[in-house]
């Protein structure tokens, strides 16, 4: 290897802490491109996976400055990400981002401090990189497993969105309105809840299209279906719930003289058979 000044290794070290390609490093140092990858190799990543904490926390709060409040304590999980030597420094912390966010394109933004078009056509690549897949898998379990959710939590989750009503989340009517012409008319409405007053987590998708916004709520067949499959982690107070449900349900079929449509039907049918996988409760139980 040629003899390189230090200040322009340095430069060269500087640039590829930012995350330039070899490449690029090469053409503005004008250091070959097999000693920058010596380099990088020999040196620099031994001198960044520091497996001090206090060190890795502030590696993350440099790289997220300005970008909100700097992180000084992390999570034993996210160590050992900073301290992956399969993966370079920007692709360990576009793991730490994705795995909050599950946004590509912030996570690459942030990573790698680049434009938005730029994290929007890289993002997803980069998600793309098994090594980084895997990566995020291993946070994502380890972040579960630290949650200590319990299985009633989970029940109940799935319960929100079985039962979950549209009238929670918008209302919708007819309004009597005075037109030019002096008539009373009607004009239908919908307007969506304020967001601080619903359940985010048990919407889908919330869109704005061509013919106006438009709300989604998760698939609850789904839901039921999981419910009648994990009935045994439901608490007596969950099943009660359920067989009040249930009885609701009835009354609505005998009080409608409509045959209810299929995907009424087989929601009706869903409520059924989970119920009748219980034992029936007493009075103590409610």
């Amino acid at each position: 290897m040629a003899v390189i000044d230090e200040e322009t290794k340095q430069q060269a070290k500087e640039l590829w802490l930012q995350g330039k390609k070899y490449r690029e490093i090469s053409e503005i140092t004008g250091i070959k491109e097999s000693s920058i990858k010596s380099l990088a190799s020999r040196a620099w990543k031994k001198e960044k996976l520091q497996p001090n904490k206090k060190k890795v926390a502030t590696l993350v709060a440099d790289a997220d400055k300005d970008k909100g409040p700097p992180e000084t304590e992390l999570l034993p999980e996210e160590i050992e990400t900073l301290n992956n030597e399969e993966l370079t420094e920007k692709q360990r912390l576009f793991c730490l981002y994705y795995s909050k966010s599950f946004n590509a394109t912030s996570a690459y933004k942030k990573a790698y401090d680049c434009s938005y078009q730029t994290a929007m056509c890289e993002g997803s690549k980069t998600l793309g990189n098994p090594k980084i897949k895997d990566e995020i898998m291993r946070l994502k379990k380890e972040r579960y497993a630290r949650s200590m959710l319990t299985k009633e939590d989970i029940f109940q989750k799935y319960m929100d969105i079985a039962f979950a009503d549209i009238t929670d989340f918008l209302e919708f009517g007819s309004d009597q309105i005075d037109a030019d012409s002096g008539d009373v008319v009607s004009k239908n409405f919908v307007h969506f809840r304020h967001h601080t007053t619903v359940d985010g987590t048990l919407i889908g998708e919330v869109k704005q299209g061509k013919d106006g916004a438009s709300i989604k709520l998760p698939d609850r067949m789904k839901a039921l279906q999981w419910l009648s499959d994990h009935m045994g982690w439901a608490t007596d107070l969950q099943k009660a719930q359920i067989e009040q449900l249930r009885a609701q349900t009835d009354k609505l079929k005998a009080d409608s003289n409509d045959i209810p449509d299929e995907s009424v039907q087989n929601k009706m049918d869903a409520i059924t058979g989970i119920v009748d996988q219980m034992q029936p409760l007493g009075d103590d139980d409610v």
